[in-house]
């Protein structure tokens, strides 16, 4: 069934129809798109524009189609063009003429923006919770590891003693402004396009602020033509996924680092590892690689749309229908991610020691050495060289700074004293840094508190 024949004197080439067809991929939003016809049809009986008896002759077959669809009873048919179609016709064939009725006042334009949105607003909701889930992972490490101490880097390059829950709780921002953005995405495209019909309303007197609260809007969209012809929101999901899949892959990479012979920070669970074919002493970090190569996959979704619409004049163009396929694949595709990224995560070992001695080994603490100077009244800049000259002299003897003898200390300055063994360990070195946001534990201590709080206060 076509919903545009009758303009028509032949049919439509198989090749036009398979290429233009989007039931095999649109049928992802019947429940979306029965859910927006019920709206219609309910609002259409309060206009009185539809009798009662047809309204709810409508509401029954939809809602059968619906619970067919689910139970496996309804299959999806390649003679229809696409979801709307195929629910169109299936309810026209199963309650008769009253079916005919359900398009009265809309257009497919509008149908599928609805559609769209209403999609779109519930795989916000979803991936909003399961970053939520991957946040309480997230907290559960850093309270245990308040006290872990291991290297930060720049550069990938050894710098300054910090907490392995320092280092998760940066993580832990990342993801909770990806929670905020997805927020902010369901806020702007929480509006009705339902009613704006091609691109021009109706003369039908639709209750379009009705049919947006029956659908959990905040109001009607206020211009027709942008009505059918925005997909900002769907941009800007796809920048927000594509955002997530960042972050991930970042922490991905360093879990791939971390998992490495050479550093042996974490130990990965078996049920997140592979084996070779060749060499059985390997334990691959697959998932992990695995999120990290999808993120480009998520990258070209959002440019595939950003170019798809680029030069498109108003309003609705067949263009369009290209944002549903590659929307769905990212969609799928980081949600995967997340749930992966959080089993793998919450099964992870730490090797506390082998971190604690990684910070010692690099030096972390020289600029701790330099401000121990400072406080004894040295210039910074001759304390910074003087930090650097007994760093030089540990690469000499293969050790770390805490290893120096007093003597040795007092060769390069005289101000030191025994006290210097107390400033510049690891435990001092960390816990001294107390402003908010630094690794201190009792910063620490604080920031884990703000972040349970939020928590709870949004389950509340």
């Amino acid at each position: 069934m076509k919903l545009w024949g009758g303009r028509f004197t032949k049919e439509t080439n198989q090749l036009v129809h398979n290429f233009n067809e989007s039931l095999s991929f649109d049928r992802k939003f019947y429940h979306q798109d029965i859910e927006g016809s019920i709206a219609h049809v309910t609002m259409l009986a309060k206009q009185g524009i539809l009798s009662e008896d047809d309204r709810d002759k409508i509401i029954q077959g939809l809602k059968g189609i619906r619970k067919d669809i689910e139970e496996g009873r309804l299959e999806f048919t390649p003679e229809h063009e696409d979801i709307h179609s195929f629910v169109e016709a299936n309810l026209t064939e199963r309650i008769g003429e009253a079916g005919k009725r359900l398009h009265t006042g809309r257009s497919r334009n509008d149908q599928v923006a609805l559609d769209m949105k209403l999609y779109t607003r519930d795989e916000i909701q979803e991936l909003s919770h399961l970053l939520k889930d991957l946040l309480k992972e997230l907290l559960t490490i850093m309270e245990n590891n308040l006290d872990t101490f291991m290297p930060g880097f720049t550069h990938l390059q050894k710098a300054q003693p910090i907490t392995l829950a320092h280092h998760i709780g940066a993580y832990f921002e990342m993801f909770t402004r990806d929670r905020q953005r997805l927020h902010d995405i369901k806020e702007r495209l929480n509006y009705c396009p339902l009613g704006a019909g091609a691109l021009a309303g109706t003369t039908y007197p639709l209750d379009r602020e009705y049919t947006a609260k029956l659908l959990g809007f905040y109001g009607p969209t206020l211009n027709s033509m942008d009505s059918v012809s925005d997909r900002d929101y769907l941009i800007e999901f796809l920048a927000a996924l594509s955002i997530i899949s960042m972050h991930l892959s970042r922490f991905c990479e360093e879990i791939i680092i971390w998992n490495t012979n050479e550093y042996r920070f974490v130990e990965l669970d078996d049920s997140y590892s592979t084996g070779s074919s060749i060499m059985p002493q390997k334990k691959n970090p697959d998932i992990a690689e695995l999120i990290r190569g999808k993120t480009g996959r998520v990258y070209g979704a959002l440019m595939s749309l950003l170019t798809a619409m680029k030069g498109l004049p108003l309003a609705y163009n067949k263009d369009m229908q290209e944002d549903k396929e590659l929307t769905f694949d990212a969609i799928d595709t980081v949600k995967g991610c997340v749930s992966l990224f959080t089993g793998m995560v919450s099964t992870m070992g730490f090797r506390k020691d082998v971190m604690e001695t990684s910070a010692k080994n690099g030096f972390t603490n020289a600029t701790d050495v330099a401000d121990y100077l400072v406080n004894k009244g040295v210039p910074f800049r001759d304390a910074h060289g003087v930090s650097g000259r007994l760093v030089l002299k540990c690469i000499a003897k293969d050790c770390a700074l805490d290893d120096l003898t007093l003597e040795e200390f007092k060769e390069e300055s005289p101000v030191f004293d025994q006290d210097v063994f107390e400033a510049i360990s690891m435990k001092t070195c960390v816990e001294k840094r107390n402003t908010i946001g630094a690794p201190g534990r009792e910063a620490m201590k604080k920031v884990v508190e703000i972040y349970k709080k939020r928590m709870e206060e949004e389950q509340a």
